[in-house]
């Protein structure tokens, strides 16, 4: 599970990275260092890929509270 100081303290590497969070949640980290939250579900056997925004413009608990009210829709 991601803590705020985990978040601000991703860097940029050689490769793209992802931080798993708890629900289907990820902080995608790009070569460049920017970092988005994303979250992937399946609907009707398709994967899909939903993103919430950019950190820090949308910081880990309201990257969360957008989780769950996508969830509760896909339901």
């Amino acid at each position: 599970m991601l803590t705020d100081a985990g978040v601000k303290a991703a860097k940029a590497k050689g490769r793209t990275y992802k931080l798993t969070d708890s629900g289907g949640l990820v902080l995608f980290v790009t070569t460049t260092g920017s970092k988005l939250w994303r979250m992937r579900y399946t609907i009707r056997g398709k994967e899909k890929l939903l993103s919430f925004g950019p950190y820090p413009s949308v910081g880990l608990a309201q990257a969360r509270e957008q989780r769950d009210a996508a969830k509760a829709l896909l339901r």
